[in-house]
């Protein structure tokens, strides 16, 4: 029986567009015009994965979303303009339960769909094996817990927010060169990564560097998004930064980032991306650097969600010359090619649902200390 996938869209011209990439690939396929029909025919055609278009008349994409969430829930795609708008909405989206997003390559009404129709059919086919019951649930019950500490920060007296209280000792942060946190994360990774950053304490003590498979306008505005609601300082590496403890550096979408040293000094810089490697930010190209520089007893290597392998060959490396590894496990993964990939070439110390990684990486970088 042929996967049934729905189209909502307001453009008919992209409703026509992605329906014929779908069925040459055997999909069956039904479209909607916006988000109300569009929410009439989740129930009744009972799609497998829904793409869904966030500006639409009638009712938007976001509202649609959230419907589905809460009346049939199923995996969603949302097809968003690459525009710091679309990023903001995007971001809104995956919080809402989006297991991932397309971003159009010509703007709302793109004539260039065609240009990642690759894209949607590899998103489609990852977000038709998608679990989104359990990881949506234990996203939720993160949630729940950080808020709840959120606010014992804000009624517990004489104490500064750990947000501005981190700003505050920017200044006097150090350069890192004794080690790090490496996470490497793509399809179904904004929410679980934001869980995990806004998880960690303000003194946690290694900076982390993140590869998150995405454009640059969204890199952008996720680094903004966290640095707002994380302890930590949240930045995206623009070009040549020093490494600082307890800071969380994202790598720059449709680029490669690359840890150097320069005077003595551990620096990550972004380089142009190189097409030997499939997927952007390079998680593998990244932890090829932090291998040659860094002594991978002092290195902690995170696999999240997401679909290919990138980043387990070099994990698996770092693995067997000492580094400690995590890789989500199955049960929590929106997509889990990564960390399958990392368990199955043996390069994972343990395997670890979503919401318990924030806490053993803070044993391992705090409980020596």
């Amino acid at each position: 029986m042929a996967t049934r996938v729905l189209v909502v869209d307001d453009s008919a011209l992209m409703r026509k567009h992605i329906r014929n990439m779908l069925e040459d690939k055997g999909y069956e396929v039904d479209t909607a015009r916006n988000g109300e029909e569009g929410l009439e025919k989740v129930a009744s055609f009972e799609p497998a994965v829904v793409t869904l278009d966030i500006n639409m008349p009638v009712m938007d994409g976001i509202t649609c979303l959230s419907l589905i969430m809460e009346q049939n829930p199923c995996p969603v795609i949302m097809v968003s303009s690459l525009t710091e708008k679309g990023a903001l909405s995007t971001f809104e989206a995956l919080e809402l339960g989006a297991v991932d997003y397309v971003a159009k390559p010509g703007g709302t009404v793109s004539l260039n769909i065609n240009d990642v129709a690759n894209e949607i059919l590899a998103k489609v086919k990852a977000a038709s094996r998608a679990r989104i019951g359990k990881a949506r649930g234990l996203r939720s019950r993160m949630r729940a817990r950080r808020e709840q500490a959120e606010v014992k920060h804000q009624t517990k007296p004489f104490r500064t927010s750990s947000r501005v209280a981190t700003k505050s000792r920017t200044a006097t942060k150090t350069v890192s060169s004794d080690g790090l946190v490496m996470i490497g994360v793509s399809t179904g990774g904004p929410s679980t990564v934001e869980d995990i950053i806004c998880s960690l304490p303000a003194n946690f003590p290694l900076p982390i560097l993140i590869a998150q498979h995405m454009p640059a306008r969204f890199t952008g505005v996720f680094a903004e998004r966290l640095n707002k609601i994380a302890a930590l300082d949240v930045i995206e590496i623009n070009g040549p930064m020093d490494i600082q403890a307890g800071q969380v550096l994202i790598a720059r979408g449709d680029a490669d980032v690359k840890v150097i040293q320069r005077a003595g000094r551990y620096k990550v810089s972004t380089i142009p991306s190189d097409n030997s490697y499939l997927w952007h930010p390079s998680v593998e190209r990244m932890g090829l650097s932090v291998k040659d520089l860094y002594d991978p007893k002092s290195v902690i290597c995170v696999q999240l969600t997401g679909m290919g392998n990138d980043g387990a060959a070099v994990m698996a490396e770092l693995h067997e010359l000492g580094a400690k590894t995590i890789a989500e496990s199955e049960e929590t993964a929106v997509v889990y090619g990564m960390p399958r990939e990392l368990v199955e070439r043996g390069g994972a110390d343990l395997i670890l649902p979503n919401d318990e990684i924030a806490d053993q990486l803070i044993e391992w970088a705090m409980g020596a200390r």
